[in-house]
């Protein structure tokens, strides 16, 4: 059976690195040549999103890093 450690490296790699990949997916959302929305409707989105997101860092209570291509702990 794996540590505790281990189990919290692997599940947070494969989840961190899916969200980023979902971001990057509604980030394709902006085309305005194959979609049609409102700039209100971009600022619910991300502020949905940044409501999620601090309520996540909140729960481990600190900041978290940016600007890395993909996630790794290790």
């Amino acid at each position: 059976m794996r540590d505790k450690r281990g189990k919290f490296v692997e599940l947070a790699e494969a989840r961190v690195n899916r969200a980023i990949k979902d971001i990057r997916l509604i980030g394709n959302l902006a085309n305005r040549s194959a979609y049609d929305y409102s700039e209100e409707d971009a600022r619910k989105m991300f502020r949905a999103l940044q409501k999620e997101i601090d309520s996540a860092k909140s729960r481990f209570g600190g900041e978290g890093s940016a600007k890395e291509e993909g996630f790794r702990l290790e």
